[in-house]
Order: C-alpha cells, then sequence, then structure tokens
C-alpha cells in the first residue's frame, strides 16, 4: 500500500514537471492588426469622383505626405481650417504634399458645396464622403477630422476637432 502511495505520488511530480515544457520551435510574437483610422493603419484604397467630376483615388496619391480633411459646409469649425489647409498645400504641395477633402453629407449643406469652396479660397480637391469611404477610414466621430498619412501611406496623425494651422504645420515639417 505505501509503495503504490509512492509511485502514485512520484508519477503526479513528473508528471506537473512536464507541464511546464516549452515547445522545441522558435516562438512567433503575434502582431496585432492596427484598425483603419488607428494611429500606425495604413491609407485605405479609395476611388471617388471629386465635386467637379474628375476621378480622385489612393492610388493617386502614394508617395505623397497627405493631409484628408473631412468636413461639412454646415460644420463652422471646418470653415475655419480649411483656408488654412489651402495655405499649406500652396507652401508644401512643390514637396510632394496633398491635400484632399471629404464633405459628409449626413445633414443638408447649407450652400453649394463648391461655391463654399471658392468663397473659402479652397482649391484642393473636393469629394462626398459615403458611408463606404467613412467607414474605410474607420468612422469619422466628430467635424472636423483630419488624418495625416507619411510619403508610405502611414497615419501619423489624427486630429479630431479644430487645430490651428501652425500645429497641423508643425506635424507635417517632419514628413516632407
Amino acid at each position: 500500500m505505501l509503495r503504490r502511495f509512492v509511485l502514485c505520488l512520484g508519477l503526479g511530480v513528473f508528471g506537473l514537471v512536464g507541464c511546464n515544457q516549452h515547445s522545441a520551435g522558435p516562438s512567433t510574437p503575434i502582431k496585432a492588426a492596427i484598425a483603419a483610422g488607428e494611429i500606425g493603419s495604413r491609407l485605405p484604397e479609395f476611388s471617388v469622383k471629386d465635386l467637379q467630376g474628375r476621378q480622385l483615388s489612393s492610388e493617386q496619391l502614394r508617395g505623397k505626405v497627405l493631409l484628408v480633411d473631412f468636413w461639412a459646409t454646415w460644420c463652422e469649425p471646418c470653415k475655419r481650417e480649411m483656408p488654412g489647409y489651402q495655405q499649406l498645400l500652396d507652401r508644401y504641395g512643390a514637396q510632394r504634399f496633398a491635400v484632399i477633402g471629404f464633405k459628409f453629407d449626413t445633414m443638408r449643406d447649407t450652400e453649394d458645396p463648391r461655391r463654399f469652396a471658392k468663397r473659402l479660397g479652397v482649391s484642393y480637391p473636393l469629394a462626398v464622403a459615403t458611408d463606404a469611404v467613412k467607414e474605410k477610414f474607420g468612422g469619422i466621430e466628430g467635424l472636423p477630422t483630419t488624418l495625416v498619412y507619411d510619403r508610405q501611406g502611414i497615419l501619423r496623425e489624427k486630429i479630431i476637432g479644430f487645430e490651428y494651422t501652425d500645429a497641423v504645420e508643425h506635424v507635417l515639417k517632419p514628413l516632407l
């Protein structure tokens, strides 16, 4: 009986020691995917017609530092930001910097979007932010929303709400 007890105890101890063993192969770290619209995510693929009827796609923007602005004609902070983005484009466009604007269509426009842009002095491409476009960019939580992508198409800055042009320029300069 004592022998049986010692034998069972011994098997139990040796069995537990074996439970803590590692596999012989190298361990591979699991890399978590970065959700669209989060810092470090990639510029999504898109192809839309701008408000002038011209084709606009992510493919045309490859290799450029890109500012994507989600805006609306009824958004007061958007009206304050957009002229500053045009100034940044005028200043840095020759350094392969681009700006595009996606107009929200969730509420009725307060004026014709093309006339609105002209009145603000904005000439960068503007397109409608369809639900599919918003989803590709990870969903838009508020207006304005500004996304800044580097030349490799990696999201480096996301700003929800109004931001001064100088602060956005500070983000852009190291990427140019």
